[in-house]
């Protein structure tokens, strides 16, 4: 039976690792004008990835990012368009392509997103349900590609 599902964890790694890096992209960009809504995602955000992010987070909070979206009744979206993950290396290295919209009551901003990292396996839990890790996570291009007024 542990054969079966070592095999199975085996042949799921790629499907579950992009999983993961698509879920903690959106709870670490999906934000809202809400402190508690800010919070709640960065927080599972933050279970899924090492201290690279957490000093991202750090950093955007401390140039007062979070208060500059409550502020400013900013919404902030990511659509994750491409992930690659090379699982022919442990740790598992990963590239991450997305689209951010930045929605302000005036404008709505959309960029382009790039990031890349590497999975190292951990205890599945409630709060890590893949068992992947991120690590030394960095954002590698955050462009703008458009700017619509509304």
């Amino acid at each position: 039976m542990l054969e079966a599902l070592a095999a199975e964890r085996k042949d799921n790694i790629p499907v579950e690792a992009r999983d993961h890096i698509k879920m903690f992209h959106y709870y670490f960009f999906s934000l809202d004008p809400d402190d508690k809504v800010i919070q709640s995602n960065i927080s599972k955000a933050l279970y899924l990835a090492d201290g690279s992010a957490k000093q991202q987070y750090e950093n955007l909070k401390e140039n007062s990012y979070y208060s500059n979206i409550i502020a400013g009744n900013i919404s902030q979206q990511i659509l994750v368009d491409s992930i690659l993950v090379d699982v022919s290396q442990y740790p598992y290295y990963f590239k991450c392509v997305a689209e951010q919209k930045i929605i302000r009551p005036s404008t709505i901003v959309t960029r382009s997103l790039t990031t890349e990292g590497y999975l190292r396996n951990v205890a599945r839990s409630d709060n890590n349900p893949h068992g992947f890790l991120i690590e030394k996570w960095k954002t590698i291009e955050n462009n703008d590609i458009k700017t619509e007024n509304r």
